[in-house]
């Protein structure tokens, strides 16, 4: 992966602020992190261990709580020892291989919010013929190919910023690394990478929001369509936490990527990845388990049998 820089490793700034600031900071971080984990594993557990939930629907969920884990786990750790001060270098392999892995992830997670859109639009609009339609081995190949193509459309933009020339300085105004911060710091002509993410991030963010778009176009109008109050609320109740997901995590992702120029603000960049790589795997499986009837039902049941 060489790249013909000077610049063999990154110094990563984290949060400015006074010592205290940043030991609250790495103790939010740390519980906000434990919780993630043990709320996503949660989450995979209950579904394995209960065969009423064995559905598409929480398949792609336990999909989507795995990916967090891993998602959270690569940012956190490191950012808590840039933080407190143990741990403010980043080599530049290292630098590129989280930026791969991070942005591979949440183009994955676009495609897997996508496909439960389009899982929740069958089930809804296709009630009788829902368990032909969407049956186990459809949606095995929906949740591979959601982790293919997130990891290779990914796979060019990786190659093309480990190209990059960086002359010094080689600070990061961040706790992670990320293209826009490698632009900043590149010495070589960057258009090609800010063209190569701004027609992925079109590929991947704007054609899956779309496809999740058009899928709760037609799931609105079905449930408009249902006669009974209550069955109305029977139906919204099976898409609202999906939809509170796709509301949050589409917002924070389209401020990040889909752009013409790398030219934002570093800091409001860094507000908003702390919001996507921090904050929304931590919310998600409370968003789930709190807006979802059959996952409160599982959870009752094992506390019951406790």
């Amino acid at each position: 992966m060489a790249n013909g820089t000077s610049v063999e490793e990154f110094i990563l700034l984290g949060f400015p602020g006074t010592w205290h600031f940043q030991v609250s900071l790495v103790v939010v971080f740390t519980l906000t992190y434990s919780l993630t984990v043990i709320g996503n594993a949660s989450i995979i557990v209950l579904v394995w261990t209960n065969t009423n939930l064995h559905t598409p629907m929480y398949f792609f969920l336990c999909n989507l709580s795995f990916l967090e884990i891993w998602y959270t786990t690569g940012v956190v750790p490191k950012a808590i020892g840039v933080m407190l001060g143990t741990s403010q270098t980043i080599s530049f392999r290292a630098c590129i291989l989280q930026l791969f892995f991070l942005v591979s992830l949440g183009s994955t997670e676009c495609f897997l919010l996508s496909a439960m859109a389009y899982d929740r639009y069958l089930a809804i609009c296709y009630p009788l013929r829902y368990s032909s339609l969407m049956n186990s081995v459809l949606s095995a190949q929906l949740a591979l190919s959601c982790w293919l193509a997130g990891f290779l459309a990914i796979s060019l933009l990786a190659f093309l910023t480990s190209r990059l020339m960086f002359c010094g300085p080689d600070v990061i105004n961040h706790f992670l690394c990320d293209i826009d911060s490698c632009l900043a710091l590149s010495c070589s002509d960057t258009w090609p990478v800010e063209l190569a993410t701004f027609l992925v991030s079109i590929v991947v963010v704007l054609a899956s929001c779309v496809v999740t778009m058009v899928s709760y176009i037609y799931i609105i109008s079905s449930i408009l369509r249902i006669q009974s109050a209550h069955g109305r609320k029977k139906a919204f109740s099976t898409c609202s936490a999906h939809l509170t997901v796709v509301t949050v995590w589409y917002g924070s992702t389209i401020f990040l990527y889909v752009k013409p120029s790398a030219q934002n603000s570093l800091d409001s960049n860094k507000l908003v990845n702390t919001f996507n790589t921090v904050v929304t795997p931590f919310l998600n499986p409370f968003i789930y388990t709190l807006r979802n009837k059959e996952v409160k039902q599982a959870l009752r049941r094992v506390f019951q049998k406790n």
